[in-house]
Order: C-alpha cells, then structure tokens, then sequence
C-alpha cells in the first residue's frame, strides 16, 4: 500500500508539471531549456512531458485545467521561486476533490 504522498509524487506532481510545461511552450512560446529553468527541471525532463513519456495521465477536469493555466502564467511572469507554491496549490486542489485513486483521504 502506497501513502498519499508517494502516489501524489510518482502520479500527480508529473501531470502538473506537464500541463505546465505544455502552456509554457505553447501559450507562452518558450523554448525547452527557459522551460525547464522555470520548472527547475532538465530540458530531457521537459521533452519527456511533452512527448507524453513522463506524466502519461490526463487531466480532464475543467476547474484544475483552469488552475494549472493560472500557475503557469504565474510562472511564466516572475521566477521560480513561485513553482513550489503553485504545484501545492494544485496538489490541494487536486486533494479537495477527492478525484486521486488509491488514496485514502481520512489520513489528514
């Protein structure tokens, strides 16, 4: 049995930074490697999402699409200092709707 945690990393952190490295390419029209400094990341890692070979599952709910839009136009704007902040708001958001299999949510 997984903890929360360890689904959250291994499941849900790689699909956040992956819608956010997709607007950042193709909203924001950054190359790769600003990508990867403002997901303080590796450009591999940023071509890895974008492919869809890390961060392979798809989000379809509208509000954290909305939200992961508004995080990464908070990104895109000033610097990384702001990633942390914004992937735990998603995380929470994420939590708050109770729509991650495999996690017992009575563990707060």
């Amino acid at each position: 049995m997984k903890t929360p945690c360890e689904i959250i990393v291994w499941n849900i952190v790689p699909v956040i930074k992956k819608e956010i490295a997709k607007s950042l390419i193709n909203e924001f029209r950054f190359n790769q490697k600003i990508t990867a400094e403002k997901l303080g990341t590796t450009e591999a890692a940023v071509s890895r999402y974008i492919s869809g070979k890390r961060g392979a599952l798809e989000i379809t709910d509208k509000d954290i699409l909305n939200e992961i839009s508004k995080s990464a136009r908070r990104i895109a704007n000033k610097n990384s200092s702001v990633l942390i902040m914004e992937i735990c708001r998603i995380c929470r958001l994420f939590r708050s709707k109770e729509i991650i299999d495999g996690i017992d949510y009575e563990c707060d």
